[in-house]
């Protein structure tokens, strides 16, 4: 008889003991109030938007946008991910225009020059479009079509160093040459924006 006990309560703490765990696991994970997308998106968004508007205030600015990397559709034949960008942040002074729409699932390939500088170098400063002497990464001609007479750009990137974005400053209405101080600052701003949208992300 004794023995019989002991096959049941090793039979009850080996088998059914673990999935009495699982169970109770999985019903309290389950009882867990679960992210929900769309606030969370909300969320983010005003706090960047917030930023964004701060900075394009404190740093005299006609235009601040920020672009984020993400996958857009696959090559044919092979299915491989085609890397693009959107502007998913804008913020504009009175009389300047918004370019937020004309930069939606664009090719990174298209800016490779550019983005490529970024990567290696997270700066790109234009204090003047027009001045031959200024190198401008393929980004003249979309001065022009966007009006902008100095652009500044800054790598996004996340905690691991990985380049998830850019942001730009824009000056529509009159050149503006921003010092070593001003583009240190703005880096700062760049790393912070990184943080809140890889905080996102990973929720």
């Amino acid at each position: 008889m004794a023995s019989i006990t002991s096959i049941v309560i090793a039979f009850i703490t080996g088998v059914i003991g673990p999935i009495l765990v699982i169970y109770i696991k999985n019903r309290l994970d389950n009882a867990k109030p679960k992210p929900d997308i769309v606030l969370d998106a909300l969320k983010v968004g005003e706090q960047i938007t917030h930023k964004i508007e701060t900075i394009r205030e404190d740093f005299k600015a006609d235009r601040v946008w920020i672009i984020q990397f993400h996958n857009g559709g696959h090559f044919y034949p092979t299915g491989k991910s085609i890397a693009k960008f959107s502007m998913l942040y804008e913020t504009v002074s009175v009389g300047a225009n918004s370019i937020q729409t004309s930069f939606q699932n664009i090719p990174v390939n298209l800016f490779s020059k550019s983005i490529n500088h970024l990567l290696e170098n997270d700066t790109i400063e234009i204090p003047d479009f027009k001045d031959e002497k200024i190198a401008t990464y393929g980004l003249k001609y979309v001065a022009e079509e966007s009006g902008c007479k100095s652009g500044y750009l800054f790598s996004i990137k996340n905690i691991d160093d990985k380049f998830i974005g850019i942001m730009g400053i824009d000056y529509t209405k009159k050149k503006s040459k921003l010092d070593v101080e001003d583009c240190s600052q703005l880096r700062i701003h760049a790393n912070i924006i990184g943080g809140a949208l890889m905080n996102h992300l990973n929720k």
